[in-house]
């Protein structure tokens, strides 16, 4: 029995390290860092700035001339002036909201009005996320095509959003009167 141990310890002593074979290690980090670079690439995002109406404690008097508004109802889009009200209701098409009904007007206005740049976004109550997406484009830039190429022009990019106004009710009837004593009633 002693001689085994005596074995065992030498066996023991005479073991080299094992060595750390770095060969495999780095051809594996190449490949990594090879699919992580060519991912990276192809999933770019663009962070678009929007312009948040601040907090006013006072009323402020609005400038002269057109502030443009953009209304997105759920069966509708309707472009307004915060001072005069609806300018041009877009009716929606059987595809869902007309996005070129919006950015021919919105040419138009442009046209009247070239050194306007800002434009608000009013929304209803649980507006699709994607809507919110194609009406900010629409209102933003157009294209249009200059022979093989199609260009993006600018229309109203400094754009703020917010919430839209309960829509009216049809005709604006007043509110029922609940029954009380008439005049001239009886004693």
């Amino acid at each position: 029995m002693r001689r085994s141990y005596q074995s065992r310890k030498l066996a023991r002593h005479s073991r080299k390290p094992a060595e750390l074979l770095l060969v495999p290690m780095i051809d594996i980090f190449t490949v990594l860092v090879t699919f992580l670079l060519m991912t990276a690439v192809f999933s770019r995002t663009v962070i678009l700035q929007l312009n948040l109406p601040a907090a006013q404690t006072e009323f402020k008097e609005p400038p002269p001339g057109l502030v443009l508004e953009v209304l997105v109802r759920k069966d509708m889009l309707v472009v307004a002036d915060r001072n005069t009200g609806p300018l041009a209701p877009i009716p929606d098409t059987d595809k869902g909201h007309d996005y070129e009904a919006l950015t021919d007007y919105l040419k138009r206005v442009k046209a009247k009005f070239p050194e306007k740049t800002e434009a608000t976004i009013l929304l209803e109550p649980d507006t699709p996320y994607d809507q919110v997406v194609q009406v900010m484009d629409h209102v933003r830039v157009f294209e249009q095509g200059e022979g093989a190429n199609v260009v993006q022009a600018e229309l109203f990019p400094d754009i703020s959003m917010g919430d839209a106004p309960a829509a009216d009710a049809a005709g604006g009837a007043a509110p029922a009167v609940p029954p009380a004593a008439a005049p001239g009633g009886h004693p």
